[in-house]
């Protein structure tokens, strides 16, 4: 898959949280953008890149901020990356990560961090009455873990306005893990300790996202991109050539 226009992209997921092991797949995340001219034409360019072998999602510099704007974890990770992580890196891409805090506003982290993990919660549920299988433990472990760092990552961003996507203690998020896959049961309370600390915790967050701040650096990004043709010529009038204007 080639995608022109790559602004920013990185390694993302099990390897950024600490939590690879090995087989583990590599995910990358990324964000680019579409040639101007073509966004004002009678189709509009993809918005996603999805692929696999490698796993690789790149999404439309718009989509990107429309996800971030709406406190979409997968997303936010992008612009919090360690810098060893980062595989691509240009100016507009810098001037991302520096108006990252223009994204997230509390409710939006808050619901949406939690409905993340409540995913992950009703897959746990799902898998409950399964027969037992080393792949249904497995996935199970997964989705634990899932929880307990969307949880706890959400939890940093709402209280301190910052994201550490590498996990303090892995062993304790893969040990919670194989504990949920022993017994689903186990997860329910760690979420409902979350729900009350979002709860009962003052954030940090503004009440809304700076829109503002996406919204130039957006249009940076058009300008940047924009080609500019020669404009076809004016279409002669109809008394120009020497007739009578219907």
């Amino acid at each position: 898959m080639t995608v022109p226009n790559i602004l920013l992209s990185g390694i993302v997921g099990s390897t950024a949280y600490g939590l690879a092991h090995e087989g583990s797949d590599i995910d990358r995340l990324g964000l680019f953008a579409a040639p101007t001219e073509k966004l004002h034409g009678l189709h509009r360019p993809k918005e996603s890149h999805v692929s696999t072998a490698p796993d690789r999602t790149l999404h439309e510099a718009a989509k990107w901020c429309r996800l971030a704007l709406g406190g979409n974890p997968t997303a936010m990770e992008l612009v919090w990356l360690p810098d060893e992580l980062y595989e691509v890196r240009t100016p507009l891409g810098d001037e991302l990560i520096g108006i990252r805090m223009s994204f997230p506003s509390a409710s939006r982290v808050r619901d949406a961090y939690l409905g993340y993990a409540t995913q992950q919660f009703r897959r746990i549920e799902a898998r409950d009455g399964e027969a037992s299988s080393a792949d249904t433990r497995k996935r199970t472990a997964k989705h634990a873990r899932h929880l307990k760092r969307l949880c706890h990552q959400g939890l940093e961003l709402y209280t301190t306005g910052r994201v550490t996507l590498r996990v303090e203690n892995p062993q304790e998020y893969h040990d919670f893990g194989e504990r949920v896959a022993a017994d689903p049961t186990a997860a329910l309370p760690v979420l409902r300790l979350y729900e009350k600390a979002f709860a009962e915790t003052r954030t940090v967050l503004p009440e809304h996202p700076d829109e503002t701040a996406a919204e130039e650096w957006l249009r940076r990004v058009r300008a940047h991109f924009y080609v500019s043709q020669d404009a076809p010529p004016p279409r002669r009038s109809a008394g120009a050539l020497g007739m009578q204007a219907p």
